[in-house]
């Protein structure tokens, strides 16, 4: 989806115009992916835009540096008022949000510690990520033959860039074999996540999502649905699920910054079908909270 311009890119502490957010050709990061990012979404709310769950998205930016040994040269708070400064200046009401700390221009190699540290916050209008089709009528999935990173390999639990070579691959083969997202499989066999989305099915009324052991992203939107569907009632399980439990599940969808709440209604060839009962219950309360029309989550929203 092309990136719609606006105008201006908070960079290292000050607005700067679009164009002129520019980085060198050896930056570090470029060349070794020595980046770490998150993806926020700010929603139109009724009581104007609001930021959701900004703060958390911060704290695992500081996380993921943390795991890299990056120090941010910013305090969360500071980066924090730099997100909400930066719509303001934009005039943006509905807005996809993407921090990005990276190391700089200065060293070359692969030991960083040297390497300044670059931080940039972008925002930019941006739809439904796989579509307001499958928001509504779900999407195909299919198993990737690429494996999910594995703890011992690359740390999951950090959202940094170099590491999305790995979603981009199997992004790609799902897309090239006629499907909509790639489901990954850990280490083990288990089910994972998807490409940059965490997964979850439902089976005889109880929710299933993989635990984090499985090599999953720890999702903000997976946390909040988790909440939310544990307040409406549902019993949610973080267990390992298997291949053959996708095919069997009643029902199954995504959740994701990007992706939001998009039903699954095929893996593989196997039918799930129409979006469920739940499904659409849990994607209607989401879609309440995020337009701040429920009280009871109005702490999720920091309001610009």
């Amino acid at each position: 989806m092309p990136i719609q311009e606006v105008e201006k890119i908070w960079m290292n502490g000050e607005l700067v115009k679009w164009k002129d957010a520019k980085i060198h050709v050896l930056t570090h990061a470029l060349h070794y992916g020595s980046a770490v990012f998150e993806g926020i979404r700010c929603y139109k709310t009724v009581s104007g835009p609001a930021v959701f769950r900004l703060k958390e998205h911060i704290a695992r930016l500081f996380d993921s540096g943390k795991i890299y040994f990056m120090d941010i040269p910013y305090s969360q708070e500071e980066l924090r008022a730099g997100t909400k400064e930066m719509i303001k200046a934009n005039s943006l009401k509905e807005c996809y949000i993407r921090p990005i700390a990276f190391r700089g221009y200065g060293e070359m190699g692969l030991s960083p510690l040297k390497s300044p540290v670059d931080v940039a916050i972008a925002a930019w209008p941006w739809g439904t990520y796989l579509g307001e089709d499958g928001l509504k009528n779900g999407i195909r999935a299919r198993i990737s033959s690429y494996q999910r990173i594995s703890p011992n390999i690359l740390p999951p639990m950090a959202k940094a860039t170099g590491q999305y070579l790995n979603s981009i691959i199997a992004k790609i083969e799902c897309l090239q074999t006629g499907f909509d997202e790639a489901i990954l499989l850990d280490y083990r066999g288990m089910v994972s996540e998807g490409p940059g989305e965490n997964i979850f099915i439902v089976k005889d009324g109880t929710i299933y999502t993989p635990p984090l052991h499985a090599s999953i992203l720890k999702g903000i939107t997976r946390d909040s649905i988790m909440k939310i569907a544990g307040d409406m009632g549902y019993k949610v399980v973080e267990e390992d699920i298997t291949r053959a439990s996708l095919y069997l599940a009643d029902e199954a969808f995504f959740t994701g910054t990007a992706a939001e709440l998009t039903p699954i209604r095929e893996i593989d060839g196997h039918e799930i079908g129409p979006p469920g009962e739940i499904t659409k219950k849990l994607q209607d309360k989401f879609f309440e909270v995020i337009r701040g029309h429920d009280e009871n989550y109005k702490h999720w929203l920091d309001f610009v």
